[in-house]
């Protein structure tokens, strides 16, 4: 190998080294600033928000500065904590009979043309008519409060489940379709090893959307329930605060309803990663 061939191979690997090392470093600061970037917005968010509050003499019956919110979720977390579990249990039971429900129903669908085109429209009607025009029909037939306020949290979740899963068992690569039916592949078999697998990040991709729709659905529900006493969510604590006059209790029941539904997303989104990353395109991607 002569000298110029020598120095030319120097230099590429040279520049493919640089070029790795700036990889590496954006990917860092991408890294970093994931999380760095969000966290510096709210504190300055908080700071302009105290500042405004100070300033301006705003009474804390008006808007009540950050501090005195994160005082009273202290002072009243007997209160707040107990409205919260009511909360979390409707959402989570809505969001796991959403789930046993639509995908039980896009299973059906897939497997009958005749079904899909009977029940399918109606999925669609009870989606786009708004919870809080059902709501109050809901609890003149329903007896039980915890019932109704669960009915309501599905009627918003199910749907995502329904539509998603349905769009995921019908999107498997018809060429392998065809292959599964000439080896005789049972209806089953087709579903079980080339459906499901296949309709798994749509279905994934539902849930995430239905986890928050469960939560906006138990909180809407409990506002137009408006029961107080034991058992009552935070929704009814929102209102209860309202009524008082006591407004940092409102916004320290609202920043936990804020926190319940990004740690619902969350851990939904770390479900979706764990189920997909070895596979999926998309968490591939994310990995690398």
């Amino acid at each position: 190998m002569s000298m110029v061939e020598r120095d030319g191979a120097v230099t590429d690997a040279h520049v493919m080294d640089e070029d790795e090392r700036a990889r590496v470093k954006a990917a860092k600061l991408e890294k970093i600033g994931k999380w760095l970037l969000p966290a510096a917005v709210m504190v300055i968010a908080l700071l302009g928000w105290q500042a405004l509050v100070t300033f301006n003499e705003i009474p804390h019956y008006i808007l009540p500065g950050p501090w005195l919110v994160f005082q009273t979720l202290i002072a009243d977390w007997a209160i707040l904590f107990d409205a919260l579990l009511v909360t979390v249990q409707i959402t989570l039971m809505a969001l796991a009979v959403a789930v046993l429900g639509g995908v039980g129903l896009a299973v059906l669908f897939t497997q009958s043309r005749l079904v899909e085109m009977s029940f399918y429209p109606y999925a669609v009607i009870l989606q786009v008519t708004p919870i809080v025009a059902i709501a109050p029909l809901i609890f003149i037939y329903v007896d039980s409060r915890i019932g109704g306020l669960l009915l309501c949290a599905w009627l918003v979740a199910f749907f995502p489940v329904l539509s998603n899963t349905t769009l995921g068992l019908n999107s498997a690569d018809h060429n392998l379709r065809d292959l599964f039916r000439i080896y005789g592949a049972t209806r089953w078999q087709t579903l079980r090893y080339l459906r499901l697998p296949s309709a798994l990040p749509y279905f994934l991709g539902g849930l995430r959307i239905a986890g928050g729709l469960s939560l906006i659905g138990a909180v809407v529900a409990e506002y137009v329930a408006g029961t107080g006493g034991i058992g009552s969510g935070l929704a009814f604590r929102i209102l209860e605060a309202g009524y008082r006059l006591n407004i940092p209790r409102m916004f320290a029941a609202l920043i936990l309803i804020a926190v319940t539904g990004v740690v619902i997303f969350a851990g939904l989104s770390f479900l979706s990663h764990m189920l997909l990353r070895k596979w999926h395109e998309s968490a591939i991607k994310r990995e690398t």
